[in-house]
């Protein structure tokens, strides 16, 4: 099979070559020379370097044609989804039209598609009404309509705050109003077969993510996962058409139990999603995800650990890039037995101006577990408050 792999999402995240027989296949990777550079010098495949301000889709469709006769067409990024409708139809390739990629992409589109389905989703607006009013009063998120990692996302206080907000953006069309709920943050991590959700898995938010935007810790652990919430995950499955390939749904749990949809992704979660389902179910969702959208086999499933996993990420976008970043991790937390990994960025490593969950890119990064995911959680909020990460003057070291 001859396959374009549109690479946006780091390699090591991947592990394209868990999932594809290079071998077997022609497979050719193409993106901008920052992410091109993190494939493996002895990768049997061809590559194609875009110029690195050079638009994604124009970058591609000018180097490409249907006479390469590319069969497949595979892109795992959010950011390259419907990116790859249009490099499809320029191939001449089968795959989701535009409509069906914006249901899951676009989250006004999503929440309209939700009309009459019976699931419960906060109330939006793409913008304010005729008469400039929102038909809710109270707490109010202005996000953008395909944002992701909680970026550029504010929560006001009233109505009247988001819609004043609203009216000083440059490009109010890119964002959507949504009524504020109240309850706990979950996100549920799996798979879809023609249709069908074939793998689950349901995590619990350590703090909220829109949260981390600002600067406070964001982490998740692994729960039993219930019937209702499967019930959720399939339902929103089934009324946005999702047809193949990996989902992060995130969804609201309330005081009184109820569940209540919020977005979803037609891709892998990030942070340690994707390592700690493995370890956790033994799935390694980008190689099934790659085989289910290729035809084929899916790979065998490894042996589950028995054990709920979780992370938490310590962001370091927030912190002054003229300043030395001084961390402290008690010695309690790096002897705790449910402490499986500590990641510490090196003193001298800047971290990315933008926001990021990455392990090897935060100041401080958590991987953890335990038989009792209330005692895993209860872990993963002593380090919120344990762990210390900020600027300080220079003569101050890192831990």
């Amino acid at each position: 099979m001859k396959i374009l792999v549109i690479h946006q999402v780091p390699y090591r995240k991947i592990g394209y070559d868990r999932g594809l027989d290079h071998d077997r296949h022609e497979v050719t990777y193409i993106g901008h020379p920052h992410r091109m550079a993190d494939l493996p010098d002895g990768l049997p495949a061809r590559r194609i370097t875009l110029d690195p301000d050079e638009d994604l889709v124009a970058g591609i469709l000018a180097r490409t044609s249907p006479a390469d006769g590319y069969e497949k067409v595979l892109s795992l990024s959010e950011f390259g989804i419907v990116e790859a409708c249009h490099v499809r139809r320029h191939l001449g390739i089968e795959g989701p039209d535009l409509a069906a990629v914006e249901r899951v992409r676009d989250k006004v589109r999503m929440k309209e598609a939700l009309a009459g389905s019976g699931l419960r989703h906060p109330r939006f607006a793409a913008g304010p009404a005729p008469d400039g009013t929102l038909p809710w009063t109270g707490r109010t998120v202005l996000k953008p309509r395909q944002g992701a990692s909680s970026e550029d996302v504010t929560v006001h206080a009233t109505a009247r705050e988001a819609l004043d907000a609203h009216g000083r953006l440059t490009d109010p069309g890119e964002f959507q109003l949504e009524e504020h709920i109240d309850g706990d943050i979950l996100h549920a991590d799996g798979l879809v077969d023609g249709g069908r959700l074939v793998e689950l898995a349901v995590s619990r938010y350590v703090n909220k993510p829109v949260e981390y935007a600002h600067g406070t810790p964001l982490g998740s652990h692994q729960e039993p996962c219930t019937p209702a919430q499967r019930t959720l995950a399939e339902q929103v499955v089934k009324v946005l058409g999702i047809e193949e390939g990996c989902i992060h749904l995130e969804f609201f749990e309330t005081a009184t139990g109820e569940l209540v949809f919020l977005e979803v992704a037609n891709r892998m979660g990030g942070a340690a999603v994707v390592s700690t389902h493995e370890l956790h179910t033994g799935v390694h969702l980008p190689s099934h995800e790659i085989a289910v959208r290729l035809g084929l086999d899916r790979p065998p499933a490894g042996p589950p650990s028995g054990r709920h996993h979780g992370w938490l990420a310590f962001p370091g976008h927030h912190l002054a890039a003229d300043e030395v970043r001084a961390v402290d991790v008690p010695e309690w937390i790096r002897t705790h037995p449910c402490l499986d990994v500590l990641h510490v960025l090196a003193p001298d490593q800047e971290t990315p101006r933008h926001i990021t969950y990455q392990e090897w890119e935060v100041p401080v990064f958590i991987e953890a577990s335990h038989t009792d995911a209330d005692e895993l959680r209860r872990f993963l909020e002593e380090c919120t408050r344990a762990v210390s990460v900020r600027t300080a003057p220079a003569r101050q070291v890192a831990a």
